[in-house]
């Protein structure tokens, strides 16, 4: 590359030139400072022959374009593309991409074959990225372990430069083909158009190698490929008696030499899926349910306390209740003439009970252990009746009746009471929020798509329990209010922006 790339350069008055971190035939990879958002990135610095001409500026300029749309957990992210003209009139032409931290596939399988789950893990994340790309009608024509990063969470497929359109010629204009041989399908050597199932043939390599340690076919030139399809045995898995038969047929169907004979991406990311084991164990999803009180809250409670005052009354205290008898053989209100006292004992006895079991049951509630039980995460206020059913008035007191009514349990003050809903529902909002601004014209388009992906990182942090909820909010309002002093986002857009981010902040994760 130009010596004049070096460390402090400031390109295109806003990406600050860090490190150098990677090369190759085509590019040089610098780490760099985006001094707009205040955060660390990629650059892709072509190299100053490729960058001369404007044609192939132009066909990089749309290739980075068409990676910008890909918003993927399993795709690099890239953020922009600039040119910049120096003293002496040569062009610097790079791409902005999202800096990762990680190991490449090809230099982990230097140590020999992937664990089978973790192949196949790897071989299904790369698989749900390709189909994302299919799906926008991009092909990546390179899939290769030195184009696979393995970061903590979960790999990343690197490097559209010679990606494209599907339909696309496969030929350059000296009909040379692109891509690395061991890895190229054998219909592209006869020219093919770039088509979906070119990419899932490279995919099918490379999960033989994560799994085996070798790729079908080796060969470092396209004569070696086209001698290795025509004389080479067809390649098996049956070295590996452990690996369910689903991974092995879906992978070596993924070779087979008839592109109509192979699945699509999407098809191998759900076999190779079924067969994977997760990560980290599902704790974040788990709930404790909290369990209401036994039954005396509404049944016992409701019988008991009405008839409190009598069985009191007959005991000690004069009966003033309304309906109660003036004294023992009294005359009663009931057709079936005055009242016995073996049948007011009876009744009393009855009474009795009730209250000694409400007592009991009461009293079980106030055991230590159950405060702790029922103080356990719940999604909701713990349900109780709405309030207790009106007790006829009395001026005696019930004091052996009160422990068996709990009081009403309140939500706890502390939890949100923003109408955010969840996380999902509260970023859609935010989203739909920036597509209107992108239509109205009131957000520029490379802010809309940096804020998009902003929010999709945010979500997946907060998602998958990697991050909490208040910082990446933070950023994202940060991020906002920088752009609106770049003048990318309308003053009134920003204010509603910043509105739905907060209340996002609030939503239920």
């Amino acid at each position: 590359m130009k010596a004049a790339l070096h460390p402090g350069r400031l390109l295109a008055r806003r990406y600050r030139l860090l490190d150098q971190i990677g090369a190759g035939g085509m590019s040089v990879i610098w780490r760099a400072r985006d001094e707009v958002l205040d955060r660390v990135v990629a650059l892709k610095v072509l190299a100053p022959s490729l960058a001369a001409d404007a044609r192939f500026r132009g066909m990089v300029r749309e290739e980075a374009r068409a990676a910008a749309q890909l918003v993927h957990p399993h795709l690099t992210s890239v953020h922009d593309y600039g040119e910049t003209v120096d003293p002496d009139g040569s062009i610097t032409s790079f791409v902005v991409m999202e800096l990762l931290s990680g190991e490449e596939l090809k230099l982990r399988l230097t140590e020999g074959p992937l664990p089978w789950t973790e192949a196949v893990r790897v071989g299904a994340q790369v698989a749900e990225a390709l189909a994302a790309a299919h799906r926008l009608g991009i092909v990546h024509r390179d899939i290769t372990p030195a184009n696979v990063m393995m970061t903590q969470t979960g790999v990343k497929v690197l490097d559209f430069g010679i990606a494209t359109r599907i339909g696309a010629p496969d030929e350059d204009e000296d009909g040379e083909t692109f891509g690395t041989p061991a890895y190229v399908a054998p219909e592209r050597l006869d020219g093919a158009p770039a088509q979906p199932s070119t990419d899932v043939y490279s995919l099918g390599v490379l999960l033989h190698e994560a799994l085996t340690g070798r790729v079908p076919y080796p060969a470092d030139t396209w004569e070696q490929l086209s001698a290795a399809l025509a004389s080479g045995p067809a390649p098996t898995l049956a070295e590996l008696p452990d690996l369910p038969p689903p991974v092995a047929q879906i992978c070596l169907r993924s070779l087979a030499r008839n592109p109509a004979d192979r699945p699509t991406a999407r098809q191998v990311a759900t076999a190779l899926r079924d067969h994977s084991l997760p990560a980290d164990p599902p704790t974040a999803t788990i709930r404790v349910p909290t369990q209401p009180l036994p039954p005396q809250s509404p049944a016992i409670a409701t019988a008991s306390v009405p008839t409190a005052a009598p069985a009191t009354a007959d005991a000690a205290t004069p009966a003033t209740a309304k309906g109660a008898p003036a004294a023992d053989g009294g005359a009663s209100s009931a057709p079936g003439g005055p009242a016995t006292r073996s049948g007011w004992s009876r009744r009393r006895l009855v009474l009795l009970l009730v209250l000694a079991v409400g007592v009991t049951l009461a009293g079980v509630a106030l055991l230590p252990e159950e405060p702790t039980r029922r103080a356990q995460p719940s999604t909701a206020p713990v349900t109780t009746p709405p309030s207790d059913p009106p007790a006829p008035q009395s001026s005696a007191p019930a004091a052996p009746a009160a422990p068996t009514t709990a009081p009403p349990t309140k939500p706890t003050t502390g939890a949100p009471t923003s109408n955010a809903g969840t996380l999902t529902e509260a970023a859609n909002r935010v989203d739909g929020l920036i597509g209107a601004g992108l239509s109205a014209g009131e957000i520029r388009n490379d802010v809309a798509l940096d804020l998009r992906n902003e929010l999709r990182n945010l979500t997946v942090a907060v998602s998958s329990g990697r991050e909490e909820l208040a910082p990446p909010v933070a950023r994202l309002r940060e991020k906002v209010s920088v752009r609106l002093g770049e003048g990318g986002i309308s003053p009134a857009y920003a204010s509603e922006l910043d509105a739905a981010i907060a209340e996002l902040g609030a939503a239920r994760v």
